[in-house]
């Protein structure tokens, strides 16, 4: 079903859909139109169809092993036909000129329209819709859209999901959306009534193919994929698939570990493994890589932060003892210098302990895949003697970094029975895993064979990235590695021009979507003096987008580099009366119909309809450009930064905005192709 006819259900009165359900009992038998009570729209396969049900009609297309639900509407006192006309009618697509919500307002003489809504908004249809009473009096007994949609006071979600439940949408607009998947028509009653909070998408033959795709294989399985592409979704179906298969084989009470990459994502991923699996859903343990290694170490650890860790590396650059004579000493610590500590850190953390080197020889020898400045066999040594120096001074501050608490989590690994393993583990986003990480999540496994991982290099931010059997001698993928090409999340405008800008960031270029689901406006990009400008801009972007694609601000976010810009950015919307609240990724709440506002690396694995990227006054950004001692250094960490942009455009669904500073040296904020974008 669409989301649309999940709104209309909620609205109708309880007797009429006691009825529906009824009908779509019927209806679950069989699909095929009789001409009389179901009726084929258009004379070709796929068409949508018609089923009367007392005084609604009901809208579907069927196609084994789907009947897709589309919409429910009211007949007319006329005929069918006027419905059914109304129903295929209006545009394909909704694509819309994003420079309307951007360009300053202007006034016109025009008489206001006044577009009667299909019914008047009553209390009972606001009790449905589980609308706050609170806002009961001020919409009860609207009869126009434009007073629906200027009704003041009201939080503008609460507008646009009663507009959402009475005006309906056209074929062409209901296809844009995305279709969700109910194993029952109980389910969609449950929905109703709020005991099921959603669906899992529903799989296209690419997506479907890889469900079931090597599960008797021999060793690991790999899906690679763009952003939008469905391979978490095809993870939460490869969970319930490898269930199966172990039940199959007599595991009496199964236990699968599925790991996310960000704690905002747990609880979703739980509520669709729960509406997937049932009460099977308790074999499954969702949580974050990092969560299961803490678990593992099983004692209290202090972590120290990124200044103490900056601070403690100046300190190791300055007092560590290198091998040779004065001389030799010297241009060893000037070589350190030059690199500079961020640069040294990232080679202790990304590379040495990621990879649990215990020798300077294992350090010598290594790979060092994604770092794009060559290190000397001098500057190697030199490298490796601070980071002896760093774990010393961590140890007498009783700190550790996430990289030696992984190691621990690896040591604690290699010490457990097949009994305190699971059965089966699904890794999702494993790209952004250091190769420490993955060897405890490899380790968790008893079988090869039991253990998927979904990855796309160019959504990688963390890490130097690694060869897979570097990490692990089970990770060898030939003849097992799926590619899925279909972009079902952002429009084709979107994701051409961020891949167009990711050029010189990206780690794969074997991938490349060809085909895309969706069309629209091209992004825009806007240059502001203030932040009160940016305020106004991004006032002006979200209330016309929103409204325009008939979605909740609850379903806009605004991505910003740090948390202090985050802060600012949630204060001066609220200083404008736009509901915004900042998140840090833990406590993301992605039902709240709030203006979500994130860090560009805490959006990671999200998605939303319209998306801002902006905060980029306070001071040159990236950081890092003004402590790079080479030229190479700024272009690796330049290259990284790219990647950790694309993601956080390929976030938007159907618009996205870029806001950048008036006056700005940084090479990420500039540069935009006039072709692929709205430049303004």
């Amino acid at each position: 079903m669409k989301p649309a006819f999940l709104m209309e259900l909620r609205a109708l009165p309880r007797d009429y859909s006691d009825q529906v359900q009824k009908k779509l009992e019927l209806l679950a038998g069989d699909p095929m139109p009789d001409g009389k009570v179901k009726k084929r729209l258009k004379n070709m396969d796929g068409a949508p169809c018609r089923l009367r049900s007392g005084d609604l009609r009901i809208f579907y297309t069927f196609q084994k092993p789907h009947i897709s639900l589309l919409s429910i509407r009211w007949r007319k006192e006329a005929y069918d036909d006027e419905v059914e006309a109304e129903f295929l009618g209006g545009p394909t697509s909704q694509s819309f000129d994003i420079s309307q919500f951007l360009n300053k307002p202007t006034r016109t003489a025009t008489a206001p329209r006044k577009t009667p809504l299909p019914r008047p908004v009553t209390p009972e249809l606001l009790a449905a819709l589980r609308v706050d009473p609170t806002w009961f009096p001020r919409l009860s007994g609207l009869s126009t859209e434009e007073e629906l949609l200027e009704c003041p006071g009201v939080p503008d979600d609460v507008l646009l999901q009663v507009h959402q439940a009475l005006v309906e949408r056209t074929y062409g607009e209901l296809l844009q959306q995305p279709d969700l998947v109910a194993s029952s028509v109980e389910d969609l009653l449950r929905y109703r009534d709020g005991e099921l909070l959603g669906f899992l998408l529903r799989l296209d033959e690419e997506q479907r193919k890889y469900v079931d795709w090597a599960l008797s294989a021999r060793g690991p399985t790999l899906l690679k994929g763009g952003p939008g592409t469905g391979k978490s979704t095809v993870a939460l179906y490869r969970t319930a698939a490898m269930l199966k298969v172990l039940r199959k084989a007599g595991v009496a009470a199964p236990r699968i570990l599925f790991t996310t990459y960000t704690n905002a994502l747990v609880r979703f991923t739980e509520q669709l493994l729960g509406s997937l699996l049932r009460e099977e859903a308790r074999y499954v343990e969702v949580r974050t890589a990092d969560s299961v290694a803490l678990s593992l170490v099983r004692q209290s650890l202090s972590f120290a932060d990124a200044e103490e860790l900056r601070a403690l590396a100046r300190e190791a650059i300055r007092s560590a003892r290198f091998p040779g004579n004065a001389l030799q000493q010297r241009a060893r610590q000037q070589a350190l210098e030059r690199l500079g500590v961020d640069y040294v850190l990232e080679e202790i953390h990304g590379v040495i302990d990621a990879r649990r080197m215990d020798t300077l020889e294992q350090y010598l020898e290594a790979r060092r895949p994604g770092r794009q400045l060559a290190l000397t066999r001098p500057q190697r040594e030199a490298v490796w003697h601070v980071r002896t120096t760093l774990h010393q001074a961590l140890a007498r501050a009783g700190k550790v970094t996430w990289p030696m608490a992984r190691a621990l989590a690896t040591g604690q690994v290699a010490s457990l029975v097949d009994a305190q393993k699971y059965d089966a583990v699904l890794v999702d986003e494993a790209q952004d895993l250091d190769p420490t990480m993955m060897q405890v999540l490899v380790g968790l496994c008893r079988s090869p064979n039991r253990l998927f991982l979904t990855a796309d290099a160019n959504q990688s931010i963390y890490g130097a990235g690694f060869r897979w059997q570097d990490v692990h001698e089970s990770l060898s993928f030939q003849g097992r590695t799926g590619v899925l090409r279909a972009n079902h999340r952002t429009t084709r405008e979107i994701d051409e021009a961020a891949r167009v800008w990711l050029a010189q960031g990206a780690l794969d270029e074997e991938q490349a979507t060809v085909e895309y689901a969706h069309s629209g406006a091209l992004p825009a990009v806007r240059a502001v003096k203030t932040r009160t400008d940016q305020a106004v801009l991004l006032e002006r972007f979200f209330t016309g987008a929103s409204r325009q694609l008939r979605l909740g601000l609850g379903a806009c976010a605004v991505l910003v580099p740090t948390e202090r810009a985050g802060q600012e950015v949630a204060h001066d919307l609220r200083e404008r009366q736009v509901h915004a609240e900042y998140f840090s990724g833990r406590s993301l709440d992605l039902g709240a119909k709030v203006v979500k506002v994130l860090t560009l690396k805490s959006a990671k694995g999200l998605e939303f309809p319209v998306v801002a990227l902006a905060g980029f006054h306070e001071g040159t950004w990236p950081a890092f450009l003004e402590r790079c001692a080479t030229e190479e250094e700024r272009e690796e960490l330049l290259a990284r930064e790219r990647r950790t942009f694309f993601v956080a455009m390929t976030r938007a669904m159907r618009a996205l905005l870029l806001v950048v500073p008036e006056k700005t040296d940084s090479p990420l904020l500039g540069g935009f192709d006039a072709e692929r974008w709205n430049l303004g």
